[in-house]
């Protein structure tokens, strides 16, 4: 290795300890923790895009279908990854303190409570599901409704699968085991990518294929993951058994988590479907624009994301161990980070779109619509949404649910959702003037969580 090469290594070296090492943890096991959650995050972005653009090949009321429907399952599903979040957040916390028994404690009794949560609100939108649509998308074209029946009780009948699956990764990643996680999502998500291309590439199934695939998928991946944590894992040492006797003392820890972070992303993505209701008006064509438009902006948020799901593990441990210097330190490197990937994210595939676009085949008229949605994300990201979105990660980690939720609420109803309508329906923007209205609200959640994190409010809860 050569003088240059020395002190290259060292100048990062030095970079990486200024930044990511602390008295809880240092930069090697941070970056061991952020590392499989990257790679698993470009690989569900990645199936997702590649996903949308096979059911593309269905024609636009499919997309539209699909597009609506994921909105939906978007808003169920969260309720039983808040219970799961609250699981990872209280395990992180008792790995942080040093607690191995009630680290196994907590992941079984977060993967019970998933499970529970799952059924009920599989078999209660089953039952509901033609009201459900004909609610929130009844003015939309009969093809595409036909289309949403089927995917909203196919997706229905795979929450209890996603669910545990969701559970089990939560509580690796509280303890910090994230490479089991993107093992686990690769079986699961590399087996979905497959059969969609077996079933509605090749076999031209469409939506149905899409159903099919799904639950095939979420079945191994539900599968491999009890499997692994009941034969493979001796920290979290899961046993049937023990799921299934309730501990309400346990429970009620991670609901003080899960509820709140529950109820805010019902209504937090309630006003996301209240939203697509607008879209809905505005005709087949604008809801394309908007379903493929939200696939290629999840590329700039790959790094993004991966931290804000890494930043709940490493915040929670450090606030187990009752460091908050520590925990304040890895909050700002992280923000900090984030802005970095979405400037080269910017750099690397606003370049790309004419490419990217061709995977979806859209209709050459909304072409430039998209375009100028991507556009606005791609100024907005660096700037406004890592506080928007990683810091209410890290101060629900360190157990400040009910700040985070009732701030999110408020930001999505008024600014999102009003403002979205008063944009996009009542001054004529539509789906720029719908899409501006979100920009709007991640710089308003920013600041309301910068405030927030400047105090000691956010880190006073005693939960372990």
């Amino acid at each position: 290795m050569n003088k240059l090469e020395l002190n290259i290594r060292h100048r990062t070296v030095s970079i990486l300890d200024k930044y990511f090492t602390g008295e809880s943890i240092d930069y090697k096991k941070i970056f061991a923790i952020i590392l499989p959650l990257f790679v698993d995050q470009a690989f569900l972005i990645l199936m997702s895009l590649l996903n949308t653009a096979m059911i593309s090949s269905a024609g636009v009321a499919a997309v539209s279908a699909v597009s609506m429907v994921d909105s939906l399952n978007i808003f169920l599903a969260n309720v039983f990854i808040a219970v799961a979040t609250g699981g990872t957040v209280i395990v992180a916390q008792y790995k942080g303190s040093g607690n191995s028994a009630m680290v196994s404690k907590t992941a079984t009794q977060a993967i019970s409570a998933c499970t529970i949560f799952s059924v009920l609100i599989s078999a209660l939108v089953i039952i509901f599901h033609t009201p459900i649509l004909n609610m929130l998308f009844g003015k939309a074209e009969a093809e595409v409704f036909q289309n949403a029946r089927i995917y909203l009780i196919g997706s229905c009948l795979s929450y209890p699968l996603i669910a545990i699956f969701q559970a089990v990764t939560g509580a690796l990643r509280g303890v910090g085991e994230t490479k089991p996680c993107l093992n686990l999502s690769l079986i699961m998500n590399l087996t979905n990518t497959i059969l969609n291309v077996l079933l509605i590439t090749i076999f031209k199934m469409g939506v149905e294929g899409l159903v099919v695939s799904t639950i095939l998928a979420r079945v191994l991946g539900m599968v491999a993951s009890l499997i692994y944590v009941l034969k493979y894992n001796d920290t979290i040492r899961f046993r049937i058994k023990s799921a299934l006797r309730i501990d309400m003392s346990i429970l009620k820890k991670v609901m003080f988590i899960g509820l709140p972070f529950a109820a805010e992303q019902i209504f937090f993505n309630g006003g996301k479907l209240l939203t697509q209701t607008f879209i809905v008006q505005l005709g087949t064509l604008s809801m394309t624009v908007y379903a493929i438009g939200n696939a290629i902006a999840l590329l700039f948020q790959i790094g993004p994301n991966a931290l804000g799901i890494a930043i709940v593990t490493i915040v929670g441990q450090c606030v187990g161990r009752r460091n908050i210097e520590d925990a304040r330190k890895f909050i700002y490197s992280l923000i900090g980070l984030s802005s970095i990937f979405f400037v080269v994210a910017d750099l690397i595939l606003l370049p790309l779109f004419p490419l990217l676009i061709k995977l979806f085949n859209p209709p050459d008229e909304i072409v430039p619509t998209i375009f100028t949605l991507i556009l606005v994300s791609a100024i907005a990201q660096p700037i406004l949404w890592s506080p928007s979105f990683i810091m209410p990660s890290a101060l629900r980690a360190a157990g400040d649910s009910n700040f985070t939720s009732i701030a999110s609420l408020l930001s999505m109803w008024l600014l999102r959702v009003v403002l979205g309508y008063i944009l996009g329906i009542t001054l004529g923007f539509g789906i720029i003037g719908v899409w501006v209205a979100m920009i709007v609200e991640w710089g308003a959640r920013g600041i309301i969580f910068g405030w927030r994190f400047k105090g000691k409010k956010w880190y006073a809860h005693k939960l372990v």
